[in-house]
């Protein structure tokens, strides 16, 4: 990373290469502790500051490409302005989940030759960064549970630079949007309550629910998007379970998305493609490190369901132990397929080694550890 005066710099102190520019770097315990889905905050922060370098770079970047655009040089300013003036909402403007996919769109807009509109208000081009400035589009409810506060707003308004494979439901009206703080309050509590280690991780990393339309057959989904760290995007199911769930799942794939940034697990995406038990679909080697991460999460989130003895009596229980022996399952044999794929990097098969360990120390009746 650059530490030259125009650069909008971020870097955790550590490791330095050759140029003597410092590094990123994650230590073994971290890296270890992220694998098992157990790295909490401290992981998240050190992941944060790791995108906090890559947004800033992209930034300077597109002020190196297109010197001469007005709009986009104004905007560039104010955010060198911010970092040193207000160094939190410095932080709270870089980390806009969709500023990454949007600096990465219009660089490569500039390299190609692609005319550029000028001017501040720009959404497609350079001067969209000053929408980025701006107040963020949603509401954001403060829910808190037993000390442990989460305030993530809820953008139903747009627009959208990042696809999250589903429809976006908004613009939602007040009624629609009261009926999302309520279930989110519920699904907070829930995962208070019953999954602390997972709510400290979520509190700290995910800022913005994206609210989607739920599937043709009105089942509900969610999803997360490589470039929109901090983001879950998820349309609203009746059960506040599912939306816990939903919660853990996809920041999981955020987390990865972000630690990917700083030490790849797994050669580029070949033809090779695998088979992944929860989809229909064969899969790249990336995707499928992917999914297996996120269904670790999810067999570890129906774990304590059942340990814990909850859900609606016993049909809840039931369910939760059906679906920890599910996901279980489905998780040790898609690692078992990314061990024998024969892409993974060196640092990738000691991720998924504990990643496996970590499941199977799921299992165990009475001695199940959830």
């Amino acid at each position: 990373m650059a530490g030259t005066e125009e650069a909008v710099v971020a870097w955790v102190p550590g490791a330095r290469g050759a140029d003597g520019l410092p590094r990123h770097g994650v230590d073994r315990a971290t890296f270890r502790a992220i694998a098992g889905a157990r790295g909490g905050p401290e992981a998240v922060r050190l992941l944060r500051a790791g995108q906090l370098s890559k947004r800033a770079l992209l930034l300077l970047a597109l002020r190196r490409a297109a010197p001469d655009h007005e709009g986009y040089r104004e905007a560039y300013a104010r955010v060198r302005a911010l970092q040193r003036e207000d160094r939190a909402r410095w932080e709270e403007v870089l980390l806009r989940p969709e500023l990454d996919a949007w600096a990465a769109d219009c660089l490569r807009g500039v390299a190609a030759g692609a005319d550029v509109p000028d001017g501040p208000g720009g959404l497609g081009g350079l001067g969209g960064l000053e929408d980025f400035l701006r107040d963020g589009a949603g509401r954001a409810p403060a829910l808190e549970c037993d000390g442990l506060r989460w305030a993530p707003s809820v953008d139903h308004v747009g627009p959208r630079r990042v696809d999250y494979g589903r429809p976006p439901a908004g613009p939602l009206d007040d009624a629609e949007l009261a009926c999302w703080e309520e279930r989110l309050a519920e699904a907070w509590r829930i995962l208070v309550r019953r999954h602390r280690r997972h709510a400290e991780a979520v509190a700290a990393c995910v800022s913005t629910i994206v609210p989607l339309r739920p599937a043709p057959g009105g089942e509900a989904v969610s999803a997360a998007a490589r470039r929109a760290y901090g983001a879950v995007a998820a349309s609203l199911p009746e059960d506040p379970v599912l939306l816990a769930l939903a919660l853990v799942h996809e920041f999981l794939h955020v987390q990865l998305g972000a630690l990917l940034d700083l030490v790849p697990l797994h050669r580029p995406n070949g033809p090779a493609v695998y088979h992944a038990p929860w989809r229909p679909d064969l899969r790249p080697a990336g995707a499928l490190l992917q999914g297996t991460y996120a269904h670790l999460g999810v067999a570890d989130f129906w774990c304590a369901e059942a340990a814990g003895g909850v859900g609606t009596g016993a049909a809840g229980a039931g369910r939760a132990e059906r679906e920890f022996t599910r996901w279980r399952g489905h998780t040790l044999a898609a690692a078992d397929t990314l061990l024998h794929c024969g892409e993974l990097t060196v640092h990738g098969r000691e991720f998924l080694d504990e990643l496996i360990r970590s499941v199977r120390e799921l299992g165990g009746g009475a001695a199940r550890r959830c």
